[in-house]
């Protein structure tokens, strides 16, 4: 076992995980969203998105308008919702703008899914961002790893046995 090979295998793997760390940050800044990508979970947005489909996410626009799709948290809930506008109106006295969201498969709108009674949804504190573009089917993996306790097994098992034959 030779140490310096040992301690530059270390190295590098924490180099890989520090950057990947600073580019989703920069990432999150960049789009000025604390989750710049999502994966879509389910089928609430077929035809305009299928289960596994990845999202990128913009937050930097003022006001969303109807018929944008965006992506809004829940108080309470971890999972992050992707559903198309389909109402919004503005406050006169606070100046804020309140959204009413439905997915295209779903037959009615989301206001049973909002916490605490909501009609509608804050512009400015819960959505996460406007989708500005995808990449079909590409999130299957995450969701395989989140939803198979194997595949996660055997994910990290192969990781693991990379780190430790991979020659330099």
């Amino acid at each position: 076992m030779n140490l310096r090979l040992e301690l530059t295998k270390l190295l590098n793997l924490c180099f890989v995980l520090s950057s990947t760390f600073m580019m989703w940050k920069g990432l999150s800044i960049f789009a000025n969203s604390h989750s710049p990508i999502v994966v879509v979970l389910s089928g609430s947005m077929e035809p305009a998105f299928q289960r596994g489909d990845i999202l990128f996410l913009w937050n930097r626009n003022v006001e969303s308008k109807v018929g944008d799709i965006v992506v809004y948290e829940v108080e309470g809930k971890p999972i992050p919702i992707v559903h198309r506008v389909l109402r919004e109106h503005h406050s006169e006295k606070t100046n804020k703008q309140f959204l009413l969201t439905k997915g295209d498969n779903n037959a009615g709108n989301d206001i049973p899914l909002y916490a605490n009674r909501k009609v509608y949804l804050q512009k400015d504190k819960d959505i996460v961002g406007t989708v500005k573009g995808y990449f079909p089917l590409l999130g299957y993996v995450t969701i395989w790893v989140t939803e198979n306790k194997y595949a996660k097994f055997a994910l990290l098992g192969f990781l693991g046995l990379s780190s430790l034959l991979g020659d330099e």
